[in-house]
């Protein structure tokens, strides 16, 4: 499931609001980026030029075209509440924002390879180092886990992320998540396992042989058919499993359950409005300022020719 469930970055970026609104947090992207590449490519100052010149229309691409798109997932996601939901609507809603997290990632991989244009060996070597550092880490949390420990643990995820969104949970239905917990594959050991196998690919195409980018895009667009049958059939099995649990426990939600779950949504749909009128307005912003600068320029362009003019004038007088 880990690995699958890239989408869940879209959520961190839009949705996040741990310490924080989600405002603050996303208006400050600019600089957390940055700040996350560095946990595993020590950038130079060149190359930090660059990611600041391509992070400002980057986020503004997403604060304009992609937040639209999500506050209207949002609306749609509560207007569903209305009514009882099915393991379906939960899919269409994990879909959509996978695509929405797919469009992110091809977005932004265009500027992130010519970046990996300017890095050294040295830094690509350090780059895959420290992913296969962590890919340890993640092996030696893991894996040893029994299978009593894997089923906990899930059952402690599921429960916690219903809960932040409607409250303290009855017993009820922590029994639906504890019985769905157990019906899930194991799935860290094929995962650990398709990521080991995608970090030496992304080695071998980082050695940046003459047409190493386009290598690189054909191997994101394929990876959901490289993946093994194992890895596909454990995915599949789990998602259906987590659908429909959670189609069954929000719609046992109590009264309370349901205000505190419309209540989060409703906020997150603030935020979301708070950012694209923020967006708008800068965007109107900017276009005062080019229109500003064309007219000081015209203008100076005017003033340059009428004293040229002056000039030519003068001229012809002393002449006759």
């Amino acid at each position: 499931m880990q690995g699958r469930s890239r989408w869940l970055l879209v959520l961190v970026l839009v949705l996040v609001s741990a310490c924080s609104s989600t405002t603050f947090v996303y208006n400050r992207l600019d600089f957390l980026l940055p700040w996350y590449l560095g946990d595993y490519v020590e950038l130079e100052r060149e190359q930090k030029k660059y990611l600041d010149a391509v992070l400002d229309p980057f986020l503004q691409w997403h604060r304009m075209e992609e937040l639209p798109q999500y506050l209207q997932l949002l609306q749609d996601a509560e207007r569903k509440l209305d009514n009882p939901l099915t393991a379906s609507d939960i899919e269409e809603l994990s879909l959509s924002f996978e695509a929405a997290w797919l469009r992110l990632e091809s977005r932004a991989l265009e500027w992130l390879m010519e970046l990996g244009e300017q890095l050294s060996d040295q830094q690509i070597e350090g780059f895959v180092a420290e992913l296969r550092d962590k890919q340890t880490e993640y092996e030696e949390k893991y894996l040893p886990r029994t299978d009593e420990e894997y089923h906990e643990e899930a059952y402690d995820n599921l429960r916690d992320s219903l809960q932040d969104y409607m409250g303290r949970l009855d017993s009820e239905q922590r029994e639906m998540l504890q019985a769905a917990s157990h019906e899930l594959l194991r799935s860290d050991g094929v995962w650990l396992s398709e990521r080991a196998a995608w970090i030496d690919m992304l080695e071998r195409v980082l050695q940046r042989e003459p047409g190493w980018q386009q290598a690189l895009r054909d191997a994101i667009a394929s990876r959901d058919e490289r993946v093994s049958t194992a890895y596909r059939d454990t995915y599949a099995h789990n998602t259906a499993v987590i659908y429909a649990v959670l189609a069954q426990a929000i719609n046992s939600r109590s009264d309370k359950q349901d205000r505190r779950l419309r209540g989060k949504i409703e906020g997150f749909e603030q935020d979301l409005e708070t950012l694209i009128a923020q967006g708008r307005a800068a965007q109107e912003r900017a276009a005062q300022e080019r229109a500003a600068q064309e007219r000081a320029a015209q203008d100076g362009a005017a003033q340059d020719g009428a004293a040229q003019d002056g000039a030519a004038q003068e001229r012809a007088a002393r002449n006759i």
